[in-house]
């Protein structure tokens, strides 16, 4: 979901793009890494690609990122094109344009490689999950519960959906995160959906979960880690004050089934996705980063992507970036973290 800011000065952000050869390389290093907490510390923070344009496209707006099957970096942008990243300096490579079935833009805001190299990209505004080729077209669309699509269809809020999106530990089973509660459940839960792999290389509708958000939270991604937990980032945002950033580890593996159940309201016997605080990036350390609007660290901005780019014994190397929304008072940032799970 878009976080907007009201500002006169929205216009000011597209006159002062630039080509990506004229932007400097607005990078913090730091060699030992910063701790934000005992499992958490950010190495560096790159702003490199903020207000800059790509073969006349934007670059910015990103939702999403996964890891490609080259070790590119695929960076969605909720504005309908997906753009290819080199890994290591994150230049743009390629950028593909996204319609829906009709040829109008989407609200794409999760993503996921899968093993054959398509692409399974969500859409809030329905929601939809669709899987397109590399060249953009689209080759499936998976089904979606009636309670969670857009009202009056369902029961779900406009912008409030398909957030996050990540394939589970083998690869069979993928699951999509809603931002925020539906109509009827308790405010502080939202739904996890699955889905399970067919022999035809479909998805076909698994079980869901419940997730309790802290107060005044959502949920803009979500991505699985091998041994079947998750990492989840909530945010939000408040006028004047700024970011809300939180990375939790989950554990959906004992989690009730609710896919039956019509409200969610807290009620006993229902077990909910347990959660661990690993870190409020409100505690890293700022690195020497600047913010364009009041923010409680300098560091933060309205972080919406987050993909896991390696993995060893329970350390991940963890890529997450902001969504600039095309808004001169936001910064697109990406951030190195490493997490201890």
């Amino acid at each position: 979901m878009r976080l907007r800011t009201v500002l006169a000065t929205v216009t000011a952000a597209l006159a002062a793009a630039t080509s990506l050869t004229a932007a400097g390389p607005a990078t913090a290093d730091t060699r030992q890494g910063h701790a934000c907490s005992p499992s958490v510390s950010v190495d560096r923070f790159s702003d490199a690609l903020d207000k800059t344009t790509y073969q006349g496209t934007f670059v910015g707006n990103f939702s999403a990122l996964a890891v490609d099957r080259d070790g590119s970096i695929a960076a969605l942008e909720d504005r309908s094109s997906l753009f290819s990243l080199d890994r290591k300096t994150l230049a743009p490579k390629s950028v593909v344009p996204l319609a829906d079935e009709k040829g109008a833009a989407l609200d794409s805001e999760g993503l996921v490689i899968d093993r054959d190299g398509t692409r399974l990209i969500t859409s809030e505004t329905e929601p939809s999950i669709r899987r397109y080729s590399v060249d953009g077209r689209i080759l499936d669309r998976l089904p979606a519960p009636s309670p969670l699509l857009v009202a009056p269809a369902g029961r779900a809020t406009a912008n409030q959906t398909f957030e996050g999106l990540t394939l589970l530990s083998g690869g069979n089973t993928l699951l999509a995160s809603m931002e925020n509660a539906i109509s009827g459940d308790a405010t502080n839960i939202v739904r996890f959906q699955t889905w399970e792999r067919t022999k035809g290389g479909h998805f076909r509708l698994g079980a869901q979960y419940a997730y309790p958000i802290d107060s005044g939270l959502g949920v803009p991604e979500v991505q699985a880690i091998p041994d079947g937990r998750l990492l989840v980032l909530e945010r939000g945002f408040t006028s004047g004050v700024g970011n809300t950033v939180r990375l939790y580890l989950a554990d959906p593996r004992h989690a009730t089934d609710t896919s039956g159940i019509e409200n969610l309201t807290g009620q006993s016997g229902v077990r909910l996705i347990k959660k661990t605080l690993l870190t409020d990036l409100v505690t890293c350390p700022s690195l020497g980063a600047t913010a364009k609007q009041p923010q409680p660290n300098p560091l933060l901005d309205n972080i919406e992507g987050m993909a896991i780019t390696g993995y060893s014994k329970g350390r991940l190397k963890v890529l997450l970036v902001s969504d600039d929304n095309q808004n001169a008072a936001q910064t697109t940032r990406f951030y190195h973290l490493r997490v201890r799970v």
